[in-house]
């Protein structure tokens, strides 16, 4: 079976670009392409795709183009002096040639045996499983131009513990004025870059960026710097490095020379992959106009999602009438300007974007302040209708919203004034006669002071106590008793 195969292969490979169109046109692929893209097509079909009429067809176009040479052999005479008979030879090339030819018994092949039965009398081989890649995830401030070097794991050489993993490419002119004519993000930082990302070799799912023990990158006969470990301010938490795409472009040659870098890492077992991206690097204000362009939700919809966060549930036996929402950023404690959350939050609540993007391009998490779960740029929308809202509603820091969609604002009561009207007693306090101070019946603008009553006293007791220091003070011998608060039944307010 396998050298019906090659032969098919071999028939195949001496095809002219006419016959291997024929071919692809028979089975309804595509005849376009240079010689070598037309013959891996055509191998590829003998070799996934094959069937007994495929074979059957191969067959007649290499029967036919060794009939034409042979009748062109037995004819050397020029075409224009061809007799009538020489046509005649030519044109029944099947019996009148005697060149020995290679023909495939097809009696004695077994196609459904060799190739699998299919409802359609054709068979096939199973298709060949290609291995899947590695992929990163994207990264909102960063807009892939090109892709220099597909995700390549890295190799250990030996069973040292530090490997080094060099890589040589060089930039298209293309390329190398892209990065040329960009922008600067700020001095010697240019807005296209050539960027190195390193993330886990997992074929499961987009990796996040990941850097190996002891990473190192030399670009051409320079260290790149790599970002640091973030200082922890928890005991025995060990401190987190924020894994970004390493910026190579101050290091490279901007010319049609290669480059090389050098990747140095730690062998502890796990596998990495590293990959070269020509990128745009955004600003936050960018995403921020990009956002205000693309991601607004309409006051209506919003509305629709209010109404269906209180709708009455049957199951629940707790009527919910409204829901309160804070006109207060919960990052900054400012008055939200561009309101926004994340699609997959369920709460109402939103955030400020310009803080939101600023405070992710500085230290990238995009988790939502409010539920503290993922919130990733692609899925944050803003409220069309908390947007109308805030223009709306300038004096109040809070609105309720309500069943029907509509809402009202809540405005904080004034708080009442604590200054005491009559004087504060002081517990402990040092007076060399040991009384109270005498308020001031005027009080403050004139106004008379507020008496307090003490309910702890009552008018029995009161009289009694009177009567006890008359006779007191009559009595000259006894010693000094001590005098009563000069307002009678007067207390200190405690507000």
């Amino acid at each position: 079976m396998a050298a019906e195969l090659v032969e098919a292969k071999n028939m195949v490979m001496s095809f002219r670009v006419s016959d291997l169109q024929m071919l692809l046109g028979f089975v309804g692929r595509s005849k376009s392409g240079l010689k070598h893209e037309l013959v891996t097509r055509a191998l590829q079909l003998v070799q996934f795709d094959c069937s007994p009429e495929v074979f059957k067809k191969i067959k007649e176009l290499y029967e036919t183009r060794y009939s034409k040479r042979s009748s062109e052999a037995a004819q050397p005479q020029p075409q224009q002096h061809r007799s009538a008979e020489a046509l005649s030879i030519h044109t029944n090339y099947d019996r009148g040639s005697t060149i020995p030819r290679t023909t495939i018994p097809t009696t004695n092949i077994d196609y459904p045996a060799l190739y699998g039965k299919y409802l359609n009398g054709l068979g096939r081989l199973p298709p060949k499983v290609a291995k899947p890649e590695v992929r990163l995830v994207k990264l909102p401030f960063y807009t892939t131009l090109d892709e220099l070097l597909k995700p390549t794991e890295l190799v250990p050489q030996n069973n040292e513990k530090l490997q080094e993993s060099p890589c040589i490419f060089a930039l298209t002119p293309r390329q190398v004025e892209l990065i040329r004519n960009s922008r600067e993000l700020q001095p010697g930082v240019k807005s296209v870059q050539v960027v190195l990302r390193i993330c886990y070799t997992d074929t499961s799912s987009p990796q996040e960026d990941q850097y190996p023990p002891n990473i190192a990158v030399k670009v051409n006969h320079s260290y790149c710097s790599v970002p640091g470990y973030y200082p922890s301010n928890k005991p025995g938490v060990e401190p987190k490095r924020p894994c970004r795409p390493i910026n190579l472009t101050h290091l490279m040659y901007l010319s049609a020379a290669t480059n090389r870098i050098t990747v140095t890492w730690g062998n502890y077992g796990k596998s990495y992959s590293v990959g070269l991206y020509l990128v745009r690097q955004m600003t936050s204000a960018e995403l921020l106009q990009r956002l205000k362009t693309i991601g607004i939700k309409h006051p209506e919809l919003c509305k629709a999602l209010v109404k269906e966060k209180l709708r009455l549930d049957p199951d629940s036996e707790i009527a919910t009438t409204g829901v309160r929402v804070s006109l207060i950023c919960p990052l900054v404690k400012m008055r939200l300007s561009v309101p926004c959350r994340a699609e997959t939050c369920a709460h109402l609540q939103c955030f400020d974007a310009v803080f939101y993007l600023q405070m992710n391009e500085k230290k990238p998490t995009w988790m939502c302040p409010v539920c503290d779960k993922p919130a990733p740029y692609d899925q944050l929308i803003i409220d069309g209708l908390l947007s109308k809202i805030l223009t709306e509603c300038e004096d109040a820091d809070e609105i309720e919203y309500l069943v029907d969609g509509s809402w009202c604002p809540i405005r904080a009561e004034k708080e009442r004034s604590c200054s005491p009207q009559c004087p504060i007693l002081v517990l402990g306090s040092s007076d060399v006669n040991g009384l109270l101070p005498t308020p001031n019946t005027n009080g403050e603008n004139g106004k008379a002071t507020a008496d307090v009553v003490d309910l702890t006293l009552d008018s029995s007791s009161s009289e009694e106590e009177e009567e006890e220091d008359e006779e007191e003070d009559d009595d000259d011998e006894g010693p000094q008793p001590k005098r009563r608060c000069s307002y009678e039944k007067g207390l200190v307010s405690a507000c």
